[in-house]
């Protein structure tokens, strides 16, 4: 699914932030890879290498509807850099809270364009949750944007320090690579506390298969940089089953990226 082409210059319609690295400060409610292995941005043809790292698993995987697919191979799905993969999903609300968050780069800009740039904030993402004691169930971390669903453990520290931490380690190292420094990457973020089981399941479904949505892949556990694989790789049949009969054509998130 190809995105028209955007003004890189247009701002979105959300509230001014102040003009610093990481973006929106404001509170919350509670292995070495070339870049060319990485995608392109969705308003361009994909590149032959990711065109032919989705084909050499196609045979394997499942489609975003599918019961319980063939875990993708790990030369497919897990890049080389070390991840501190989560526990396997729960699925069951928490008291302790379960939230969706979204957050998207200023004027939308694709900045984590390459797989370097994408390692980059992925790995920030899930260490930092396991060092703020936060189980990360879903993720999707794509150029411009990243959603990801957050499960609080007793011992969990407040949401928004999670979040303003990992914006202001990923800006920095960003723009250390850009030779950027002082740039604003992130503009904003959004927090749902999920207080229905339904609506729950459904955004983890919507996360797993975000990279769909956006047209980077026609199977989401062919992309590197979700947690699609993973979900299929750790659950059992019958939640992957579960989950993916979840409709998600309903789930109103922000998402135009």
């Amino acid at each position: 699914m190809n995105e028209p082409a955007r003004n890189p210059n247009a701002r979105p319609a959300v509230r001014d932030q102040s003009s610093v690295e990481c973006g929106d400060l404001s509170p919350l409610s509670a292995g070495d890879l070339s870049p060319s292995d990485a995608p392109t941005p969705p308003n361009a043809a994909p590149s032959p290498s990711v065109r032919g790292l989705a084909d050499q698993s196609a045979s394997t995987q499942s489609g975003d509807q599918s019961p319980h697919s063939t875990p993708a191979p790990p030369s497919a799905c897990v890049p080389c850099l070390k991840r501190p993969w989560p526990h396997a999903p729960v699925h069951k609300l928490s008291e302790h809270g379960v939230y969706f968050v979204t957050a998207g780069t200023l004027h939308k800009a694709h900045l984590f364009h390459n797989a370097e740039r994408l390692d980059l904030l992925e790995i920030k993402l899930l260490t930092l949750a396991e060092h703020y004691h936060w189980q990360i169930e879903a993720w999707a971390v794509l150029s411009n944007h990243y959603h990801c669903v957050c499960r609080g453990n007793p011992d969990s520290a407040d949401l928004g320090k999670l979040l303003k931490h990992l914006h202001a380690d990923s800006a920095r190292e960003l723009n250390r690579l850009d030779q950027t420094p002082g740039r604003q990457v992130w503009h904003n973020f959004w927090d749902t506390r999920l207080t229905f089981e339904r609506s729950d399941l459904a955004r983890l479904n919507y996360v797993h298969q975000n990279a769909v949505k956006h047209g980077w892949v026609p199977v989401a556990n062919q992309y590197r940089w979700c947690s699609a694989a993973w979900f299929e790789r750790v659950a059992t049949p019958a939640q992957v089953q579960t989950l993916y009969r979840m409709k998600t054509d309903q789930v109103n998130v922000p998402d135009d990226f």
